[in-house]
C-alpha cells in the first residue's frame, strides 16, 4: 500500500482554506530529534495552531459507504485517507466503530440533519488513536480517544476519521477499543435525556446532598432498558439517586437490567404498560419517562407518566403517541437529538474510571462482516452495542 508523509497532507488540507493567503511568513516547520514533524499555520480567522505526528499515512483506506441517501444498502469500498480541513479537526486512526439503529434512514426521515454534501460513511461512534490534533485542543498524537461525530459529517466506518476536538474525550484506562466504541452515543443520550432534558440533577452522581434529596423524589421509567441507551439510563438514574428506576424490557433482559440498577421491571412480553399501571396507579405512575421505542410503547408511556410529569423521547415526538381523548398535561414533553459533546463524555469517563458505570457490548464483528453487524442492530434484539472492528488491535 502506498504511503504519504503527513506534512504534505496537511498542506493540501489547509491551502484551499487559506484562500491564497501567503504561507511564507506564517508557516514554520521544525524537525525535533524524535523526527516528530511540527507544522504551524495561521489564518485571518483562526489562532495559530500546531499539528504534530510521527506517523506515515497510507494513501487509501477501507471505507463503508451508504449506497445513496435514499437506500439502506451499505457497501465496502476504498477511499483516500481524509485530511483536516477545519481548524478543530482531529485526525484519528479508528480501531472500532458502532452502528446505530435507524441511521441508514436519517437522510430520509431527518433530511435537515444530513447536509447534501455529506460523504455517507455510517457509524458516528468511534474509539481510536490520535494521529494529528490542533496544538490547543487538549489532545496529542497517540492519545486514546472516543467520541460521537456529528451526524452532519462523515462517520467512523473507515480506518481514519475526522472528529472535532469538541466531540472528543480520552478513553478511560479501564476500557479497550471495543468498549470505548460502545460508549459515546448510548452514554451521551442517556446523560442528556436525564440531566439536560429531563428532571434529574447530575450533581447527585457526585454525592451532592441537595441534589440527591431532589432526585430521591423522582421515579424514572425507561423503555428499551435492555438496549445500548436504555442500559445507560438505568445506570445513571440509579447512580444519581432516583427514587425508583423502572425498566421496560423482555424476559431475557430482566436479570441484566436489575444488575445495572433497575428497582422494578415491566416485562412487555407479559403485560402492557397500560395494564401494569392500572394494577396499582398510585405506586406505579412515574415522574419522568425516557422513551426510545415509539409506537404502542410510547402510547403506553402516557398512561405511566403522572399528570404534570415529564417525558423525554429519542424515537419520535411524545404527542405522536398520545392516546386520543387523553387530557393529561405534562410539565415537559419533548423529542431531542443527542449533542456530540466531549465535555459530557469526559464526565462519563470519570464515572467509568471510578467503576460506577460500564458500557454493554452485544457483539463484535470483523470489518468484512459489516452486513451482519447492521442486521443485528436493526433486529431490535441486541443486548447492548454492536461493534465493527477496523483494526487488528481492537
Amino acid at each position: 500500500m502506498a504511503t504519504r508523509p503527513i506534512l504534505s497532507g496537511l498542506l493540501r488540507a489547509n491551502i484551499p482554506r487559506l484562500n491564497a493567503v501567503s504561507l511564507t511568513n506564517t508557516t514554520t516547520t521544525t524537525l525535533p530529534i524524535s523526527n516528530r514533524l511540527t507544522f504551524s499555520f495561521s489564518t485571518p480567522h483562526t489562532k495559530t495552531r500546531t499539528m504534530a505526528t510521527s506517523t506515515t499515512l497510507p494513501e487509501t483506506m477501507r471505507t463503508l459507504l451508504q449506497a445513496s441517501r435514499t437506500s439502506t444498502e451499505v457497501i465496502s469500498t476504498t477511499h483516500p485517507v481524509p485530511t483536516p480541513s477545519h481548524p478543530d479537526d482531529v485526525l484519528v486512526r479508528v480501531h472500532a466503530a458502532a452502528p446505530c439503529a435507524g441511521e441508514l434512514l436519517w437522510a430520509i426521515n431527518f433530511p435537515e440533519s444530513v447536509p447534501p454534501g455529506k460523504v455517507m460513511v455510517p457509524c458516528q461512534d468511534l474509539a481510536g488513536s490520535v494521529i494529528t490534533a490542533p496544538r490547543d485542543s487538549g489532545f496529542a498524537p497517540g492519545d486514546r480517544v472516543y467520541c460521537r461525530i456529528d451526524a452532519g459529517r462523515a462517520g467512523a466506518a473507515r480506518e481514519y476519521a475526522l472528529p472535532r476536538a469538541s466531540e472528543l474525550a480520552k478513553i478511560p484506562a479501564s476500557l479497550g477499543w471495543v468498549e470505548g466504541a460502545a460508549t459515546p452515543l448510548s452514554a451521551l443520550t442517556a446523560w442528556q435525556a436525564l440531566f439536560d432534558q429531563g428532571t434529574l440533577d447530575a450533581k447527585g452522581i457526585k454525592g451532592d446532598a441537595a441534589a440527591r434529596e431532589r432526585n430521591g423524589k423522582i421515579r424514572v421509567l425507561v423503555t428499551g432498558a435492555g438496549g445500548g441507551v436504555g442500559g445507560w439510563v438505568v445506570q445513571l438514574a440509579a447512580r444519581a439517586g432516583a427514587k425508583a428506576v423502572v425498566a421496560v424490557c423482555g424476559t431475557d433482559k430482566e436479570e441484566a437490567v436489575r444488575k445495572l440498577g433497575a428497582t422494578e421491571v415491566v416485562d412487555y412480553t407479559k403485560t402492557s404498560l397500560e395494564g401494569w399501571v392500572a394494577a396499582d396507579p398510585a405506586s406505579h405512575e412515574v415522574d419522568l419517562v425516557v422513551e426510545m421505542v415509539g409506537g404502542k410503547t410510547l402510547t403506553g408511556c402516557w398512561s405511566a407518566v403522572k399528570e404534570g410529569g415529564a417525558m423525554v423521547c429519542i424515537n419520535s415526538p411524545p404527542e405522536s403517541g398520545k392516546p386520543e381523548g387523553m387530557k393529561k398535561e405534562l410539565a415537559k414533553a419533548l423529542f431531542f437529538i443527542v449533542k456530540p459533546l466531549g465535555s459530557n463524555l469526559a464526565e462519563i469517563s470519570e464515572l467509568i474510571e471510578a467503576g460506577h458505570v460500564r458500557p454493554t457490548v452485544d457483539s463484535v464483528w470483523e470489518f468484512e462482516d459489516f452486513k451482519k453487524a447492521f442486521a443485528r442492530v436493526e433486529s431490535g434484539h441486541a443486548k447492548g452495542k454492536v461493534i465493527i472492528k477496523l483494526s487488528d488491535e481492537a
